[in-house]
C-alpha cells in the first residue's frame, strides 16, 4: 500500500504465514500458535477500531471459530489473514447487535500505525498520528471510511481482500480509503494531498 509501512511489513510475514497455516490443518498446534502470532496483532488493532475497549474478548470469539473452522479454510497466507478478519468482522457487528451501539474507534497500537515515509497521502496521514490522535480522528471518520482505512492499513490487506470482507466492491473500498487517509491528512496540516493518490494505493478495480 502506498509507500511502504505497515501493509508491507504484514504482507512480509504471508509466506510464513501460509505455511503455518497448512501444517496446523494437519495438526500441528505448535504451527497454529504461529499464525496466531503472525494475525492477532493486526486482527485486534482492527478490533479496537470497531469495538474499542470489548476487542480482546471478541478476538477470542474469533479465534475460537477459526480454530474450529480452520480444516474448511483454502488458500494462501494472504487469504487467511482476509479469512480471520471477516470472522472477526461478524464477531464483532454481532457484539454491536448485542450492545446496539455502533462501531466505535479506539486508541490504535502505535507500531502498526508508525509508516514511515512522506511520498504519499497515506504516509503523511499516518505517520504523525499518535495513539491519542487514533482515537480521535479514525473515530471522527465516516464509518465505510474507517473501516476501510483499518483493513488496509491495520490488518494490512490489499485492496481486493478488503473488498471481500466488507462486501463492497474493490473500487468502492479504494475510494474510501483515499477520502478517510484525505480527511485524516487534511486534519493533521498535511501538505501535497493530491487527487492522485488513490493510484497510489496499489489497488485494481
Amino acid at each position: 500500500m502506498g509507500q511502504g509501512g505497515a501493509p508491507r511489513r504484514v504482507q512480509a510475514h504471508d509466506g510464513e504465514l501460509g505455511a503455518a497455516v497448512a501444517r496446523a490443518q494437519n495438526g500441528d498446534e505448535a504451527a497454529f500458535s504461529v499464525a496466531y502470532r503472525i494475525v492477532q496483532p493486526g486482527l485486534l488493532g482492527y478490533l479496537r477500531g470497531l469495538v474499542g475497549e470489548d476487542a480482546e474478548d471478541v478476538a477470542s470469539d474469533a479465534w475460537l471459530e477459526i480454530a474450529r473452522d480452520l480444516g474448511r479454510f483454502k488458500g494462501d497466507g494472504a487469504g487467511f489473514r482476509g479469512w480471520t478478519a471477516t470472522i472477526a468482522r461478524h464477531r464483532a457487528l454481532d457484539h454491536l447487535r448485542r450492545q446496539r451501539v455502533r462501531p466505535r474507534s479506539s486508541a490504535l497500537e502505535q507500531d502498526v500505525l508508525d509508516l514511515p515515509g512522506p511520498h504519499s497521502t497515506h504516509d503523511q496521514a499516518l505517520e504523525a498520528i499518535s495513539t491519542e490522535h487514533a482515537l480521535r480522528l479514525v473515530g471522527g471518520l465516516p464509518q465505510d471510511q474507517a473501516e476501510a482505512v483499518l483493513l488496509r492499513v491495520v490488518v494490512g490487506l490489499d485492496g481486493p481482500a478488503a473488498a471481500r470482507v466488507l462486501g463492497k466492491r474493490p473500487g468502492a473500498v479504494r475510494t474510501a480509503v483515499y477520502r478517510g487517509l484525505k480527511r485524516l491528512a487534511a486534519q493533521l496540516g498535511a501538505e501535497g494531498v493530491t487527487d492522485e493518490a488513490p493510484r497510489t494505493l496499489g489497488e485494481s478495480k
